[in-house]
């Protein structure tokens, strides 16, 4: 079972940083995974969203109190500051802070040290811990509502990452590059111009934002699986999705391995406030609970692939496969 570092080692440092993403291949991950959103001057940032105020200082920062906006992204109403609306060498000026302090008051300790990293400096720093390490380390991007993006601020997400991925010489079968989106078009768009994997990904609810009329509930039955598999490698779908309430398998891993799609399962995170009931140890929602044993549950289940804020512990874990 491949360990995708989720954001980066994100339980141990601030999401999307290079100080996450390093930690998360010093801890032995597979592939480590970038949120993709851009700038105002077209180029790829990592954010968990669009949206900026969750993770960054932006909305204590005076001189960009006029950018405040409010979008409707994805059919919900969103106020915030938005990176599309800012320059790179604006949004050098801020600094990371970590989304969930609640729970990981840890990594709130280096809020204000991170500046936000361009798809280029990641893929620099994983070329760096190649050749430090002597092992391939892959990039598993996201892009980020490309939909929305291309239709209300003209910004074409795709061909930006393709020009990104030939300039970096990631663009063929043999690299290890994962492309992902909720969305369909982008990957049908993709697998028609490059030959990197693609996984659809499918939320427990509603649908993908540029087919209106789609659910993912119909997208992940037998017959929608197979039109999936004509257009991505694998899915990546919600735990909740591959394991019932009570930690049993679901039909979803076979269903999908029957259609030739590989199924990457997101996310398995150490703290009680994520796991399921059984899972979860005394102290509140910040402490951590038995995420080794949901590991083993998706792993017995047939999970070709497990998203992780902690690669450590899947790591760990790994052993127990061989």
């Amino acid at each position: 079972m491949q360990i995708i570092a989720h954001r980066g080692a994100s339980a141990e440092r601030p999401e999307h940083t290079l100080a996450a993403y390093e930690r998360a291949i010093d801890q032995g991950a597979d592939y480590i995974e970038p949120d993709l959103v851009v700038t105002k001057d077209l180029v790829l940032i990592s954010r968990h969203e669009n949206e900026l105020s969750d993770t960054t200082d932006v909305a204590s920062r005076e001189e960009f109190e006029s950018r405040r906006r409010e979008k409707t992204i994805d059919g919900q109403r969103v106020a915030g500051w938005f990176a599309e609306d800012f320059t790179l060498a604006e949004i050098r000026t801020l600094r990371v802070r970590e989304r969930i302090a609640a729970i990981r008051p840890a990594n709130a300790r280096f809020d204000g040290l991170y500046q936000v990293p361009t798809f280029d400096e990641i893929v620099a720093l994983l070329r760096a811990k190649e050749a430090e390490t002597g092992r391939r380390i892959g990039i598993y991007p996201e892009l980020k509502h490309p939909n929305f993006l291309l239709q209300e601020a003209g910004i074409d997400t795709v061909d930006l990452l393709v020009r990104a991925l030939r300039k970096h010489r990631l663009d063929g079968a043999d690299d290890l590059v994962i492309v992902q989106s909720f969305e369909i078009a982008p990957l049908q768009r993709l697998r028609r111009i490059l030959d990197v994997k693609l996984t659809q990904l499918i939320a427990p609810e509603g649908g993908p934002a540029d087919e209106p009329g789609m659910r993912y509930a119909e997208m992940i039955a037998p017959s929608g699986l197979k039109a999936i598999a004509g257009y991505a490698d694998a899915i990546g779908v919600d735990l909740r999705l591959v394991l019932g309430a009570q930690g049993t398998p679901t039909a979803q891993v076979a269903d999908a391995k029957a259609a030739g799609l590989e199924v990457h399962a997101w996310t398995v995170r150490p703290e009680n406030a994520f796991l399921p009931a059984a899972l979860k140890s005394p102290g509140g929602d910040a402490a951590h609970g038995d995420a080794a044993q949901l590991l083993e549950i998706l792993r017995r289940a047939g999970v070709d692939a497990v998203f992780t804020d902690a690669p450590a512990l899947a790591n760990q874990f790994r052993p127990a496969e061989q």
